[in-house]
């Protein structure tokens, strides 16, 4: 197997000899002998590197989500390296000035909520506004490329981390989203995908064979990026999806859980390819800071079997039943609810709170269905 960046390097690049090259990536931009993309371009010698782009963690990572990024100069290369979560998302005019080309090589993790893929929209966009070319360099979906799930995102709940009407869990990699929002979003930019060779869609990442660097400081393995299309919703509530914990998105947890009974709960349900397991933690950053939480770890059985989001939302329910004085979605000072946003809509949240989500679920269905048609379109693997 070869990565798009490999495939690049070998001989696409000669199509973009004499153009300059911005990049867009971080640390998760590596060959398979985990020698940085930056390094490979600029000390390429036909390559013309003249502007680097970091999204939301930075460029090496060191940035906890949400937290603002800047921009400097890169002291490695002397190159400046432009904040794309900063004080935009979206590169200006000036940002772009002295390329050509726009290279995208980021990992992604397969989950609509992870924020990579839409700092590729808005490359995307720009590349389209000021008439830059924009390649991407695929690389493997990590949770593989068949497995959908969920509901697609509906245009009044609209953000960063879930700015397109795509499903909770894709099953696509950057370059075939890469090829969708162009073609059915209008992100109409000059585009080149330069695929992968050797990666079938059932894999996950760590059949692969390549080492897994993290590509956020929470995802920490293969694992924790299953388990995500379903523990992320945790975010939008007052229950701990693990962060600050060594099993961030793994463990679950709260001081008003008892987590015996909840494990018991869980795993009375009998759901697919998970089992439950009681766990206390004591968070060092986010929610509960430095309190003793109580709560289960998620344990994966059957990857294949699994089904993360239905996960997630059952979990949801069974806390918000088990604990209706405590359970809480959380709002910002506008009143208005993060759990929104991460469910695409306003909906779930009340049928959780109901205990009813069967027609949220068919509905699901349905929409699943209709984006399948349309994602086969842009599919490169099989």
């Amino acid at each position: 197997m070869r990565l798009g960046l490999e495939v690049f390097l070998e001989n696409k690049y000669k199509q973009f000899i004499g153009k300059r090259i911005g990049l867009v990536t971080n640390m998760t931009g590596v060959n398979k002998r985990l020698v940085s993309t930056i390094d490979l371009f600029f000390n390429h010698p036909h390559i013309h590197m003249t502007a680097l782009y970091g999204p939301e963690h930075g460029i090496r990572g060191d940035a906890k989500e949400g937290q603002k990024v800047d921009s400097f100069i890169d002291e490695a290369t002397n190159v400046p390296v432009y904040s794309l979560y900063g004080e935009t998302r979206k590169p200006s005019k000036e940002m772009l000035e002295n390329v050509d080309v726009v290279v995208f090589d980021l990992q992604d993790i397969g989950s609509r909520y992870y924020t990579y893929i839409y700092t590729m929209a808005y490359v995307m966009e720009a590349c389209a506004l000021y008439k830059k070319e924009f390649v991407v360099l695929d690389r493997p979906n990590p949770i593989n490329g068949i497995t959908m799930e969920g509901n697609l995102v509906e245009e009044d709940v609209r953000s960063f981390v879930g700015l397109l009407p795509i499903p909770n869990r894709h099953g696509m990699t950057v370059g075939e989203l890469a090829m969708l929002f162009k073609n059915e979003f209008g992100y109409d930019c000059e585009l080149t995908v330069i695929p992968m060779q050797g990666w079938k869609r059932h894999m996950y990442f760590d059949d692969t064979g390549f080492p897994w660097v993290p590509p956020s400081p929470n995802t920490t393995n293969v694992d924790m990026t299953i388990l995500y299309s379903g523990t992320c919703l945790l975010e939008g509530t007052n229950v701990s999806e693990g962060r600050g914990t060594m099993k961030p998105f793994e463990w679950i947890g709260a001081p008003f859980i008892d987590g015996q009974l909840l494990a018991k709960r869980m795993n009375n349900r009998n759901i697919p390819g998970v089992l439950a397991r009681p766990v206390t933690f004591q968070p060092t950053y986010q929610k509960y800071v430095g309190d003793i939480c109580h709560g289960i770890q998620l344990h994966l059985m059957e990857r294949n079997h699994f089904h993360s989001f239905k996960t997630g939302v059952i979990l949801l329910c069974i806390i918000a039943e088990m604990y209706p004085k405590h359970f809480q979605f959380v709002q910002n000072e506008h009143g208005k609810f993060f759990f929104d946003l991460l469910a695409g809509t306003k909906n779930l949240r009340k049928k959780i709170l109901e205990n009813d989500t069967t027609p949220f679920f068919e509905r699901c269905e349905e929409q699943m269905k209709n984006f399948n048609k349309i994602k086969k379109k842009y599919l490169l693997y099989k």
